[in-house]
């Protein structure tokens, strides 16, 4: 069985069709609420790496302490940014994706399609009404 860990915001509609996306390929994902159980930075070290992306390209700013903190400014190591995200997981935009076929930060949701092993299973359409996978 493919092995499929969607690090989860249950309370972001991306993350949701993220995850719906993912079950409608017929995988049943580990879902990590990364909220609850942040990564390590050792983790997000080696998803940034897998990526081929930045710590500043997975700063969330909307709905956290990104502004207060001043993270925008230059200033900051990739050390003292993930530091923070330690400190404050809401930093971390979310959903994080890892496949056999590699590790994205799905936003928009339809990103994750490029490293799902399986096709899609049936149409599928976000809960906003956009249409993505046609019947």
């Amino acid at each position: 069985m493919t092995k499929i860990t969607i690090y989860h915001n249950p309370a972001c509609g991306t993350s949701r069709n993220v995850l719906a996306l993912i079950r409608n390929s017929g995988v049943e994902p580990t879902v990590i609420e990364y909220l609850k159980n942040p990564p390590s930075t050792e983790q997000i070290q080696s998803w940034l790496s897998a990526m081929g992306a930045s710590v500043r390209e997975v700063l969330r700013e909307k709905g956290t302490p990104y502004a207060e903190l001043d993270l925008g400014n230059a200033k900051w190591t990739d050390e003292e940014l993930l530091a923070f995200i330690q400190q404050h997981p809401i930093l971390l935009n979310r959903p994080i994706v890892v496949t056999p076929l590699g590790v994205r930060l799905c936003r928009p949701s339809e990103m994750v399609l490029d490293i799902l092993p399986d096709p899609q299973q049936g149409s599928f359409v976000k809960e906003d009404g956009e249409v993505v996978i046609d019947a």
